[in-house]
C-alpha cells in the first residue's frame, strides 16, 4: 500500500509543478499513475483510476510517441485540467480512505512539524511564511 501512496503522492506532485498542464501531465501518469495497480485501490477508487488511464491512452499513438503523448497532444487544456483535477481528487480521497481504515501512511511534514499520516489529530495551524516579492519591502 506504501508503494500506491508514493505513486499517487508523486503524481500529484508532478502535477503541482512548472510547465504546460499538458507536459505535467504526461509526466504524472507515466513516472507514476503507470505503476498503480488498481488492485491495490481501495473498491471506491478503482474506477476513478480506470477512467483516467483511459482518457489518457485512448489515442493511437504516432511513430515515434506513445499512447499518453499521442492523448495529450490531442487534448484540449481545458481537458487536460480536467483529468489533473480528477487525479488530485483520486489522491486525496485515497489519503481519506486509508486514514479512515487505520492503515499506515508515510509520515508527513506540515508547518515545519513531522505529523504521521493516520493520525486523527489535525496538525496545528502554523504561521505562513511570507516572502515579499518586492525589493524595497524586505
Amino acid at each position: 500500500m506504501s508503494a500506491t501512496w508514493e505513486q499517487l503522492e508523486g503524481a500529484a506532485l508532478s502535477l503541482a509543478r512548472a510547465g504546460s498542464i499538458k507536459d505535467r501531465l504526461a509526466d504524472a501518469f507515466r513516472n507514476h499513475l503507470a505503476q498503480v495497480n488498481a488492485e491495490e485501490l481501495p473498491e471506491t477508487l478503482r474506477a476513478q483510476l480506470r477512467a483516467c488511464t483511459e482518457a489518457l491512452t485512448r489515442e493511437r499513438p504516432l511513430q515515434g510517441e506513445d499512447a499518453v503523448r499521442a492523448t495529450v497532444r490531442k487534448m484540449s487544456s481545458h481537458e487536460a485540467d480536467e483529468i489533473a483535477c480528477s487525479l488530485v481528487r483520486l489522491y486525496g480521497e485515497f489519503a481519506r480512505e486509508s486514514a479512515l481504515h487505520s492503515e499506515a501512511l508515510p509520515n508527513v511534514v506540515m508547518n515545519g512539524a513531522v505529523v504521521n499520516g493516520a493520525s486523527t489529530t489535525r496538525p496545528k495551524k502554523g504561521v505562513p511564511q511570507v516572502i515579499s516579492l518586492y525589493a524595497h519591502e524586505a
